[in-house]
């Protein structure tokens, strides 16, 4: 059995190369010539699994180590006879985690009231719904928004109610361009006019949810707050606006769902689901790495928080290390040093890694936070 793969897979050979013959490959440039003869095709979503790609191989598992599937032309796989796994819910802590770093990065620069603000959540499905909980678990104020789930102990609104009502808009919708909810340019220039400058925009779902382009022409005219917009993914993949990067508070290279352990969960799903397709038992999971990091509280309230989840994820490095690879060069060294960012993205561990050490006298508060944020906790 030959299996073809994307070479940045998380434990691609371990996994995967005892099932086969197998052959990694850079996801984003796989021609149809180099998966004509493979039986197994592995990916992440830098690649476009269509007609194009397979007709004529022989082709017949698909798995994407992805929540999304908008790279896969479905219809057309499930015509031909070929199955399709994906990894649902894989980088949800991740992706949470990350727009948590980045919240209070903005919090920091005076943009966020953590205790006033209302936090509406847009998609309510794997990610979404994973950081819907996770705010309310800090105590905050949550709206929920999408047509096709309800979720329980969540108000949920429809989106012109939510962007009314909400100070600050996470965006984690699939990409769809068709349907009865289409989330193709959701936000687009008349949308994007009705914010007010004082909401925070946060897009760590699909990059082709917001009209880059006019958000863009928003934020350099000041009707937007250049200050309160955060993107970790973009129109155009790896070619982004570099215009609109240099005009948002925090860009990085959509990695937010890059723990090493949310990369670990897509790629060990995708095994479950290959195994399960050959009848074969799946190899036995490697063990997670124990190199636990550890943190000491200080103070109290959001500040002392903000310094936890400053030292375990500090969001504005993954930012500063774009703005080097993409600002100032030629259009193609950009989009080359946006892909290098990914492929060789530093280990990042999710905050259930990290033990705070805290002192007996810690506020119930905090210590109710410091755990909803997934930190272990221990005495000082």
């Amino acid at each position: 059995m030959k299996i073809v793969a994307d070479e940045n897979l998380a434990q691609v050979r371990e996994l995967f190369g005892p099932l086969g013959e197998l052959h990694c490959l850079p996801g984003r440039l796989l021609t149809p010539d180099q998966v004509r003869d493979a039986d197994v095709l592995l990916v992440r979503s830098v690649t476009k699994v269509n007609r194009a790609l397979l007709e004529g191989s022989r082709v017949r598992f698909v798995g994407t180590a992805t929540i999304g599937r908008d790279h896969l032309e479905l219809p057309w796989l499930a015509a031909a006879g070929i199955r399709v796994a994906s990894a649902p819910g894989c980088n949800a802590v991740s992706v949470v985690q990350y727009v948590l770093a980045s919240l209070f990065h903005l919090w920091r620069q005076g943009r966020l009231d953590w205790d006033q603000a209302v936090f509406g959540v847009v998609g309510l499905v794997n990610v979404g719904h994973a950081l819907a909980r996770n705010l309310q678990a800090l105590g905050l104020t949550v709206l929920g928004c999408d047509p096709f789930v309800r979720r329980e102990g969540i108000e949920t609104v429809d989106l012109e109610t939510l962007v009314r009502r909400s100070s600050v808009i996470c965006l984690h919708t699939p990409l769809t361009q068709d349907g009865p909810a289409p989330t193709f340019r959701l936000f687009d220039p008349a949308r994007l006019s009705s914010l007010s400058a004082g909401q925070i925009l946060l897009n760590a779902g699909r990059g082709e949810v917001v009209d880059n382009a006019a958000l863009r022409s928003l934020l350099a005219a000041g009707q937007l707050d250049p200050g309160r917009v955060v993107l970790d993914v973009w129109d155009g993949e790896p070619s982004i606006d570099a215009a609109l990067l240099q005009h948002v508070a925090l860009g990085t290279p959509h990695i937010a769902g890059y723990s090493q352990e949310g990369k670990r969960r897509g790629s060990r799903m995708i095994l479950e689901a290959l195994c399960a397709h050959l009848g074969r038992e799946v190899p036995p999971e490697p063990p997670e790495p124990d190199n636990e990091r550890r943190l000491v509280w200080h103070g109290s309230g959001w500040p002392a928080l903000d310094a936890v989840v400053r030292q375990a994820y500090a969001v504005a490095e993954d930012d500063a290390a774009l703005r080097r690879a993409v600002l100032g060069v030629a259009p193609a060294q950009a989009a080359a040093g946006f892909d290098a960012l990914r492929k060789h993205y530093p280990v990042r561990r999710e905050f259930s890694a990290w033990r705070v050490a805290v002192p007996a006298d810690i506020a119930a508060a905090d210590y109710r936070r410091l755990v909803a944020l997934g930190f272990g906790v221990e005495p000082s």
